[in-house]
């Protein structure tokens, strides 16, 4: 057996000395039950090393990637399915999940693990959608929870800390249309004053930034049967005459269509399927406060902006409705996503988080399971209330430590 040396962007080289590939459940079974530790691969799109492992990586992308799909609202899937495949399943049928993330190119199973979210104001992360979750457990064994079991909540945003993933149910809607407008010439003391009225502006909107004071790049306006054109031209923002990349000089023609209506999932991510996102070459962090806070965050980034400005390509700024998942960075409190895309330069990542971690402190920042952060384990006890929750309900699963890893003994345990 071989390992994948790193993750999608090259930041992280993955040390696990054994990888598997089962091709049935029986044989993942074999490989789960005589591991030491054992941690599931998805597909790389992570910025840590929470899918590494001291004894075996698995991927699951060997097994059959099943998709069955139920008119009455709901879609069942195998493990290994990602959203590009799902999402053009439910649309052969007239279905769409309601959120996406800015790309497809996700295992369903690593993006609900890992808290990912998409955007809008009145829209969940991705991990509301699920009904019901089928995991391997440490012993071999099928276990099942269902919306309502008293772990559920606690379970959907796992980690990969107590099982793997091989079934999910997801919740579904009928199809539906979105079109994407891009703004330009909005200043920073004008956006700051507006703030949660752009982001409500439409059904999915993000705002791209330097908080170098220079004003807003461009705000992206996903809208489903209408939005807030009245608010923008009062700002004195204008509608650009082209296809726009999130970074400055990237390539347009790997995002998704601008300007022209289109089925919800060639419209909500911002990188169409199979193109390389963002830069490629990158580091990605991630934090959530309370969207009450969201004009003071923006402000106190813009102060400390300095101390991250040399390794940051592009931060972007969404929306996020509460939800009940126990990890959720969004638990119990509507919420501003605060999105950075760094240079792929680990040294000086690290070296500005602790500045940029310390203006968000007075919000309560919480950071994206799969992106790179500062703050230990004392700290994310408090920005997550239902950890020590979660802690206990990965030991009554997981008592043998099994799925647990370097990363997470650090960062979680």
């Amino acid at each position: 057996m071989s390992t994948p040396r790193t993750n999608w962007s090259g930041n992280v080289t993955y040390r696990a000395p054994r990888f598997a590939r089962p091709r049935s459940l029986d044989e993942l079974a074999e490989v789960v039950t005589g591991a030491d530790r054992v941690r599931v691969l998805g597909t790389g799109h992570t910025f840590t090393g929470i899918a590494d492992s001291a004894d075996v990586q698995v991927s699951l992308a060997a097994l059959p990637a099943e998709i069955e799909v139920d008119p009455a609202g709901s879609v069942a899937i195998s493990g290994p399915v990602h959203y590009a495949e799902l999402t053009r399943v439910l649309h052969e049928h007239g279905l769409a999940l309601a959120n996406l993330a800015s790309l497809l190119d996700l295992s369903v199973a690593g993006a609900i693990s890992t808290g990912t979210h998409g955007s809008g104001s009145r829209t969940r992360g991705l991990g509301s959608a699920v009904r019901a979750l089928e995991f391997l457990t440490a012993d071999g064994e099928v276990r099942v929870l269902r919306e309502g079991d008293a772990d559920f909540a606690g379970a959907v945003v796992g980690l990969g800390a107590l099982g793997v993933i091989t079934r999910i149910e997801l919740a579904v809607e009928p199809a539906f249309e979105v079109t994407q407008h891009v703004y330009a010439g909005l200043r920073w003391p004008v956006a700051a004053a507006e703030l949660a009225a752009l982001l409500g502006s439409g059904y999915s909107v993000s705002l791209f930034t330097d908080f170098d004071g220079s004003g807003v790049r461009q705000v992206v306006v996903k809208d489903r049967g209408g939005h807030d054109t009245e608010l923008f031209a009062r700002l004195g923002s204008r509608r650009v005459d082209g296809p726009r990349h999130p970074m400055a000089g990237g390539p347009t023609e790997n995002v998704t269509v601008q300007a022209a209506p289109g089925p919800s999932h060639e419209r909500l991510p911002h990188f169409q399927a199979g193109r390389t996102p963002s830069s490629g070459a990158e580091i990605q962090s991630e934090y959530l406060v309370d969207a009450r806070h969201a004009a003071a965050a923006v402000e106190a980034l813009q102060r400390a902006a300095p101390a991250f400005a040399p390794v940051l390509l592009v931060a972007e700024l969404r929306s996020v409705a509460a939800d009940e998942l126990w990890l959720s960075p969004a638990w119990r409190r509507d919420s501003l996503a605060i999105h950075f895309t760094w240079r792929r330069d680990q040294a000086g990542v690290a070296a500005a988080l602790p500045a940029l971690e310390a203006a968000l402190v007075p919000f309560g920042a919480r950071p994206h399971w799969g992106k790179v952060w500062a703050m230990g384990a004392d700290v994310l006890a408090e920005r997550y209330p239902r950890l020590a929750d979660f802690r206990a309900l990965a030991e009554r699963w997981d008592p043998q430590h099994r799925f647990r890893n370097e990363f997470l003994d650090e960062r979680v345990f």
